[in-house]
């Protein structure tokens, strides 16, 4: 679905097709306003979800002042990625841009709690919404607290219609 880019949105660019199956599966969530979402395209690996983030949605982010991005990544076990990656956010759009990702990759979190990919995106959707942390806080995901938070208190008011 495509967002109006004049009233608050968020861009979900995932790094490839597992991370989009769940970011697909995500925005399945009765609870969410899917006019205020957009999943992008896999960017075909990690590097690849900076580079384009830095050489194309940097400056559109620019231009709508309402606009936020969520960057999933796989950490691969690296947990100096993150700041990598934060490194590379401009110092203005920091507050506007989420990393968030498996601390190993998808397949390893879909091989451990045995759901596929969507149904893992519902699950992520229907803490964000009911404030609980149940799948966040599995071992693969709870490294995405800090962020998370960060990414809740900036969209939640936007994304799911409140009960």
């Amino acid at each position: 679905m495509s967002s109006n880019k004049d009233k608050p949105h968020i861009l979900v660019l995932p790094e490839d097709d597992a991370n989009r199956q769940i970011a697909n599966g995500f925005i399945l969530d009765i609870s969410l306003n899917s006019h205020a979402i957009q999943v992008l395209p896999a960017a075909r690996g990690w590097k690849d979800v900076v580079e384009k983030f830095t050489n194309s949605y940097a400056s559109t982010m620019r231009q709508y002042p309402h606009r936020m991005i969520a960057l999933l990544i796989d950490f691969d076990g690296n947990e100096d990625r993150l700041s990598y990656v934060k490194d590379k956010i401009p110092d203005e759009l920091e507050n506007r841009v989420f990393v968030l990702g498996v601390l190993s990759e998808p397949e390893r979190l879909r091989k451990d709690i045995k759901r596929n990919f969507e149904k893992i995106g519902e699950a992520l959707a229907k803490d964000c919404s009911d404030n609980t942390n149940n799948l966040w806080g599995h071992d693969l995901l709870k490294h995405n607290q800090t962020e998370l938070a960060r990414m809740i208190l900036s969209v939640k008011p936007f994304l799911f219609n409140l009960k």
